[in-house]
């Protein structure tokens, strides 16, 4: 648990990836041109004394990602949301597959996420069934800009979609993760645009709608239908890292989303390992809002509002008993791996190190 000013914050990593952009997994020149973009992205807003090596960035392996997240207790758990890209990489970027081996390794520390393509039509729906049964996933990362043959996208609203949606519902995969906003090269950032989470939403009020990334740039649009549906939720990946070097643009981005949505639907993510949660927490629990923001919005980023927004909205969704969880992690086995036994043990935790 993250230390803030003497007391707890409970961090759950909404969004977290395991990947393989090595050249020998490359089969088609996207590939190598999405895990450059990834890098860029990574370089521009990570200080640079914590800066990887583009040769680590592609592939870093199950060791250095539980590090990373946990060594330190900057995060406590962990939400994976697979990223398949299968005309690009030849066994994927990665998938609920490759995810669910560290993922079963660790059930206490991880939660595990399927997917769903409707370009696949039955077939797919099949694929959905098999990894519900398999996994008992209880959410999807759904990536509408990724490339099928001569498909470059498709749309949550469309009819097909909706037979996915319908089936997540039958289920009971209640929590749809859309990437909506960034574009990543050579990807079309029209098929990122936010406004089919709209029709989507308001068709399965039933099931919690997530957009990554809030849609940025498209910041406006997302709020305007978040604010009409309240099944839509904020997810704070790309967003998080403005807090290190553009904190001006990241108390913007707070205001409004606090503004529109309030406090109980922003979910923070990494989006590890485009950025690591071990110094990025810190710059967003400790960022604050401009002056100029809190009057103008009316809105505060106080320890209430940061422990909603690192964990317990996440908890929410996932059916997460923060308290049981504290105790489970007094001993298990990454609590043993890190020294972290007196972290979770105490009433008083030890500070995490930086």
């Amino acid at each position: 648990m993250y230390q803030y000013n003497g007391e707890e914050i409970f961090v759950i990593d909404g969004h977290v990836h395991l990947w393989d952009a090595t050249e020998e997994n490359i089969k088609h020149q996207g590939g190598e041109e999405f895990i450059q973009c990834f890098y860029d992205y990574h370089t521009t807003f990570t200080p640079e004394e914590r800066q990887w090596s583009i040769d680590e960035y592609r592939r870093y392996g199950a060791d250095r990602m539980v590090e990373d997240l946990f060594g330190n207790a900057a995060a406590d758990m962990a939400i994976f949301q697979p990223t398949y890209l299968t005309d690009f990489y030849t066994e994927g970027f990665n998938t609920t597959e490759q995810n669910a081996e560290l993922a079963t390794e660790h059930p206490e520390r991880f939660v595990l996420n399927g997917t769903f393509d409707p370009r696949d039509g039955d077939e797919g729906l099949e694929y959905l069934e098999e990894l519900h049964d398999e996994y008992r996933i209880p959410g999807v990362k759904l990536y509408t800009a990724e490339w099928r043959g001569d498909s470059k996208g498709w749309r949550l609203d469309d009819e097909e979609a909706f037979e996915f949606l319908e089936k997540c519902s039958e289920l009971g995969i209640e929590n749809i993760h859309a990437h909506k906003g960034p574009t990543i090269r050579p990807l079309n950032r029209d098929a990122f645009d936010v406004a089919d989470i709209d029709d989507a939403a308001s068709s399965f009020p039933e099931l919690n709608f997530v957009v990554e990334h809030v849609g940025l740039p498209r910041l406006d649009d997302f709020c305007w239908i978040a604010a009409q549906e309240n099944n839509v939720y904020g997810g704070l990946a790309v967003a998080a890292p403005f807090a290190q070097n553009r904190p001006g643009k990241f108390s913007e981005i707070m205001s409004e989303l606090l503004w529109w949505l309030g406090e109980d639907r922003i979910l923070f993510g990494s989006d590890y390992a485009l950025w690591n949660p071990d110094w990025l927490v810190e710059e967003v629990v400790e960022a604050e809002l401009t002056q100029e923001d809190r009057i103008e919005y009316g809105v505060e980023w106080d320890l209430e509002t940061k422990r909603k927004v690192m964990g317990e909205n996440a908890a929410d969704l996932y059916d997460i008993d923060i308290e049981e969880k504290r105790r489970a992690f007094r001993e298990d086995e990454i609590s043993l791996q890190f020294d972290l036994e007196d972290h979770y043990a105490s009433e008083e935790p030890a500070p995490a190190d930086d």
